[in-house]
């Protein structure tokens, strides 16, 4: 998994058409795309948390808009480290594994996550008009962008947290559904999330002596 300063769509571009289950509504988070020396490989999330996330009715409608746009792509990759196993063991524990990928490149294969954030994240940033474009690439041919870590992809992780926590949706369902194993540091990240968080306070004594 890429340090805490690394875009990290890695969970993302792991998704599976197996992972959605429609009618319980949710999905699982069981996996990611995981860069290793250069090579992609199949692994747990961070931290090894394997979660079910609820699966909104609106949110199931647009994945199965994007199923019928885009057929998942079974995809065969190492598990957990691609370089040639030495022992019997590691054999056995990075054999390969396939799964039926939403996201995949043109060559329908795992997408990389840093080609993932300089040619579709940040571009598409651009055209939004969240960072300036890229008006040309530096002498080496590298695409360098402005800096904008406030507006990486993870920051579509903090929308849903603050979403969450602002609809009073419980600090410790919201935990669990984020992979944090304490609910006081979901609750000290997001808090700052909260803008109208005390105007609830508010209505609630108002309430009581009106």
């Amino acid at each position: 998994m890429p340090p805490r300063s690394a875009p990290r769509p890695s969970r993302a571009l792991g998704l599976a058409k197996e992972d959605f289950d429609f009618d319980q509504e949710i999905v699982q988070v069981r996996r990611q795309v995981k860069m290793v020396r250069t090579k992609l490989c199949f692994a747990l999330p961070k931290g090894r948390k394997v979660r079910e996330v609820p699966l909104p009715p609106s949110v199931a409608k647009a994945v199965w808009r994007h199923l019928d746009l885009f057929a998942p792509v079974p995809v065969t990759l190492l598990w957990d480290d691609p370089t040639p196993p030495q022992t019997a063991v590691e054999a056995k524990h990075r054999r390969p594994r396939t799964y039926n990928l939403m996201v995949t490149g043109r060559e329908r294969k795992a997408i990389n996550r840093n080609y993932f954030n300089s040619y579709v994240w940040k571009p598409a940033l651009a055209e939004a008009g969240v960072i300036a474009p890229l008006e040309e690439s530096a002498p080496d041919g590298a695409r360098v962008w402005e800096p904008s870590r406030e507006h990486g992809f993870h920051a579509l992780r903090h929308f849903y947290a603050s979403e969450q926590l602002e609809a009073g949706e419980s600090v410790v369902s919201l935990a669990r559904w984020l992979g944090h194993s304490d609910p006081g540091f979901t609750l000290r990240k997001y808090a700052h999330f909260l803008p109208r968080a005390g105007a609830r306070g508010s209505t609630a004594i108002d309430a009581v002596f009106s």
